[in-house]
């Protein structure tokens, strides 16, 4: 099958084509097709299956003026080739012939950034169709809006209480409304108090089970083709914590998880890592240290150090913000009996 389309006056080539044909490169690679730009003309051919989705592809970027990042534009690659196009509300992408408000020359609307409280009004936007994630306890609402209104953000807190999800959650937000452009999701590869050996493969499969509780988070909130498009293209990326030094990081939503198994020096790593326009989460809990030294905690020496630290909020979740089966808040009161009538060392120390 072929099929050609033409640009209208008003969009610039560019913008549709992506810098250096980007656009037209992932079209090929992931639907199949040969695409062919000549002029304002772009020809398709191949599998009619394929040829479409590049046709609702092109169309797509057409209607909102040839105005997309790269993160739209992998996700709408992913959603043509899934049999649909939509824009992030829902609604059909406005045809740029006929939406009032436009830029000179009908390039399409002006693209600015939402400000705070437009942006994070309501659920959090997230990739999967209908999917709406929001804070369920005022505890969780005081945290997302930690995250709203500052660079850096440490949330701490027991299992449950949302605080990783949450932080995913925030981070695919900032990246869906083009606040970020990118996710970096980290995590410190240590065992639970097991010693789990020698494990086979290359240095993803070895990383794997350590940030997989992330993994999950991330494919709740998006499907699976613009999922592995953007780990494929590097919009998100997920790696061990050791992996961070040396790098800067700019534009992007970068978040912690696990800090409690940090070391100080980690730590100090890790938040200096920060670059132009990102934004950090931090999560823990410091109840489930699992490090040789507990005392050693980067996630316990940072609360300490940055606790004044203008532009740092700390976000304390209890069991109060549990939302997982009622039973692990019981579970996590019958713990945190327990662990209170252990002597500290400086009791014993007393006693002997």
């Amino acid at each position: 099958m072929e099929l050609t389309i033409e640009f209208p006056i008003g969009p610039d080539p560019v913008r549709v084509l992506g810098v250096h044909d980007r656009n037209v490169r992932l079209l090929r690679e992931g639907l199949g097709v040969s695409v062919t730009p000549k002029g304002g003309i772009v020809r398709i051919s191949g599998q009619e299956e394929g040829v479409r989705a590049a046709e609702r592809f092109l169309r797509a970027i057409l209607r909102r003026g040839g105005r997309a990042s790269t993160s739209d534009v992998l996700q709408m690659l992913a959603e043509a080739a899934s049999g649909g196009l939509m824009a992030p509300n829902g609604s059909d992408y406005p045809d740029v012939s006929t939406t009032p408000g436009l830029a000179p020359g009908g390039r399409g609307p002006t693209r600015v950034p939402p400000g705070d409280g437009e942006a994070w009004e309501g659920p959090l936007a997230v990739y999967s169709g209908g999917r709406q994630i929001r804070a369920r306890t005022p505890g969780q609402e005081n945290y997302l809006e930690a995250i709203r209104t500052n660079e850096l953000v440490f949330g701490m807190g027991p299992a449950g209480t949302g605080k990783t999800y949450l932080a995913v959650a925030a981070a695919v937000h900032l990246l869906r409304t083009d606040r970020v452009r990118k996710l970096v999701l980290v995590r410190p590869a240590v065992e639970a108090g097991e010693r789990l050996g020698f494990l086979p493969g290359d240095m993803q499969a070895k990383v794997h089970p350590y940030l997989r509780p992330l993994l999950d988070a991330l494919y709740d909130m998006m499907d699976v083709g613009t999922m592995e498009r953007f780990l494929e293209s590097g919009v998100i990326e997920i790696a061990p914590l050791a992996f961070m030094r040396g790098r800067t990081l700019n534009q992007a939503a970068i978040l912690l998880d696990e800090a409690q198994n940090s070391t100080v020096g980690q730590m100090q790593m890790f938040l200096t890592r920060m670059g132009e326009g990102s934004r950090m989460i931090v999560t823990g809990d410091p109840t489930q240290i699992d490090i040789p030294d507990p005392g050693g905690s980067g996630l316990i020496d940072a609360a300490r150090r940055l606790r004044r630290v203008r532009g740092v909020a700390f976000a304390a979740l209890t069991r109060e913000d549990v939302v997982r089966h009622p039973l692990v808040q019981r579970i996590i009161d019958a713990y945190g009996e327990e662990d209170s009538k252990k002597p500290t060392p400086a009791m014993a120390e007393g006693d002997a």
